[in-house]
């Protein structure tokens, strides 16, 4: 290798090792940094301390100590989180990622997949091709890694055996051909000993192939930078009236002062006046580099724009089908309300429909109404606002995107985009001649949305009902939508699950916001137990309209008036999925109303309603 001409500047190699438990990975990114001289003096000396307290290998150097950083993992001899670390040689730098290898862990496993651009896939010679090495390769690929290299590790506890060695190869040849690899080397390490690694093996020469590191230092993987020109916007800059800048990070191609972008939502063109950066400006951008732009012409763009070349737009849509792997241990819902990041642009959305879940153990396409943690599927995606992107295989950056909890605020899902729905470009909002205000105007009062939300029992529709007949003999226009009534027709096809309680809320929400553009006082009776979805019927509508009433009465109460002698049949086991029994329920935490009916009468609590809506909404009633 001291022959090969140094790069200048040296380029830089995304990679990961994945794989099965105890493949050996974390053992190869230690051999990896120790033979090219990658660790400090005092690094070294802490290595062979360590080695001596939690190694595997006896009196010998544990070099898998080197990544397995955490305690939890040096204890238990396993990585069960994705550790990055640096290496560089005089061909290349490299950032390498350790993933880890156990089932529950495949999230960690697709984190580190989600930048790199070749992965290392051991397998144990003596076990050849596990269940998880199939599921490593599938997420590989999923998320876009092109160049792949079979490491097939522990070749000396199979005595070097090149016949064991060729149908490990064949055996993964054969499960790669459904995928969409670009590159595929296979090689015959030993991590443990260095065997072709970064030193050529003396113990293997039927194997005529690169080392490790010397394939690892010529590959030449495709980048953003061949692609067309993409720049989401991060931030306008405007430190002061004179300039107005649009900084980020180039996500594809290159750019130049002169240039013609379009932006991509808003169709609107201009040129490119200057690219700004810290050390002054520059007569080209690259994909990578972080930059400011200016442009000839002030147009309205904002965090989440993306600025292209006119010739090569982005998709804008609202509805899009996308790969989704789901990360959190509280399953996916459809129709439960989520923030989806798409680069820098954040809007509302929900996975309106889970086409199908995959089994990656061995690839079938299973129907599915919920995903849980670790589990791959193909779904449909709809958000509150059009965005632009690309197709995840087109340009990685501007075609992944995360879901988060509205909660929560936890990453709960990563998703790769495959391509718009037609449906999206086919609906168009329709304008109408009469809209809300001259609906109210008629009625002669402010719309509403009551939402009343309790367990089964508090008395939900006893207090709603009693409203209704108040505001209706006072001449309000009402309608009370109750969730029994609304499951014998509209809602009858759904059953009590929590993916079919969060579309029942769903509908209801949507029949709430129509009832409202009437221009009417409409009041909701539902349990309704999950805040993500009260939360999402109350964003459905403009602020002030949506009010919910938290019918507050302890579960034991509930109980002894049992009016359809409900818990009595959950408690015989005779219904499932009951709210407070096998079933959560999340009581609002700041709810506009709040009625404690163990002190209170219904009688008395839809009066204080009758009172407290005179007041609050300034109702003439």
């Amino acid at each position: 290798m001291n022959d090969m001409t140094a790069l200048e500047p040296r380029t830089l190699l995304r990679l990961l090792t994945c794989g099965s438990v105890d493949d050996g990975k974390s053992t190869l990114i230690g051999r990896l940094l120790f033979d090219t001289d990658n660790i400090p003096d005092d690094q070294r000396a802490s290595l062979e301390r360590d080695s001596r307290k939690f190694g595997t290998d006896g009196a010998n150097i544990d070099y898998a100590l080197l990544v397995d950083g955490l305690e939890a993992e040096r204890e238990q001899g396993i990585t069960i989180d994705v550790a990055y670390r640096f290496m560089a040689t005089p061909r290349r730098k490299f950032i390498i990622a350790d993933t880890p290898g156990h089932e529950q862990y495949t999230r960690n496993m697709a984190t580190g997949a989600s930048t790199a651009q070749l992965a290392i896939l051991l397998v144990d010679a003596s076990q050849g091709l596990l269940t998880q090495t199939r599921r490593h390769a599938f997420i590989a690929d999923l998320l876009g890694i092109r160049h792949v290299v079979l490491a097939v590790n522990k070749i000396d506890l199979i005595g070097h055996d090149q016949a064991r060695f060729d149908a490990i190869a064949h055996d993964f040849a054969t499960l790669a051909a459904r995928f969409h690899f670009h590159t595929i080397t296979t090689i015959p390490v030993s991590a443990r000993h260095g065997d072709n690694v970064v030193h050529r093996s003396a113990a293997m020469p039927w194997y005529q192939g690169p080392t490790l590191l010397e394939h690892l230092e010529t590959i030449e993987p495709a980048t953003a930078q061949t692609g067309p020109f993409r720049f989401p916007v991060q931030w306008v800059s405007r430190p002061d009236a004179d300039f107005r800048g649009y900084a980020g990070t180039v996500a594809g191609g290159a750019i130049h002062p002169g240039d013609a972008v379009i932006v991509a939502a808003s169709g609107r063109t201009s040129t490119i006046a200057r690219i700004v950066t810290a050390d002054g400006d520059r007569s080209i951008a690259n994909a990578g580099d972080a930059i400011t732009l200016t442009l000839a012409d002030e147009l309205d763009i904002s965090r989440g724009d993306i600025l292209a070349t006119p010739d090569s737009r982005p998709d804008v849509a609202a509805q899009f089908a996308a790969d989704l792997v789901w990360m959190s241990t509280a399953p996916l819902l459809p129709g439960r309300p989520y923030i989806v990041r798409i680069g820098t642009a954040s809007v509302s959305g929900v996975v309106s429909k889970i086409r199908h879940k995959v089994n990656v153990n061995n690839f079938d396409e299973l129907a599915a109404d919920q995903l849980t943690l670790n589990e791959v599927a193909l779904v449909n995606l709809a958000l509150a606002a059009p965005v632009a992107f690309d197709a995840y295989q087109d340009n990685r950056r501007t075609g992944a995107f995360i879901l988060i909890d509205r909660v929560t605020n936890e990453t709960v899902a990563a998703g790769m985009i495959r391509h718009a729905l037609r449906r999206a470009s086919n609906i168009h909002t329709q304008a109408l001649t009469i809209d809300r205000t001259a609906r109210e105007a008629r009625n002669g009062h402010r719309p509403a949305i009551l939402w009343f939300t309790g367990l089964s029992g508090s008395g939900k529709s006893t207090i709603a009902n009693l409203l209704e007949t108040r505001l209706h003999l006072l001449g309000a226009h009402t309608y009370l939508l109750d969730g029994d009534n609304i499951r014998h027709g509209l809602n009858r096809d759904l059953g009590f699950t929590d993916a079919d309680r969060v579309e029942n809320i769903r509908r209801v929400g949507e029949v709430a916001k129509l009832f409202a553009d009437a221009g009417m006082i409409v009041l909701v009776s539902f349990i309704s137990p999950f805040r993500a979805e009260r939360q999402m019927a109350r964003e459905l509508v403009e602020p002030g309209l949506f009010h919910e009433v938290f019918v507050d009465t302890p579960i034991d109460i509930c109980r002894q008036r049992d009016p359809k002698g409900l818990y009595r049949k959950a408690d015989a086991g005779q219904i499932r999925n009951f709210t407070g029994i096998d079933s959560p329920y999340e009581p609002p935490e700041a709810p506009e109303f709040h009625l404690q009916t163990a002190t209170s009468t219904a009688d008395d609590l839809a009066e204080g309603l009758i009172a407290a809506l005179r007041v609050r909404l300034g109702f003439p009633i």
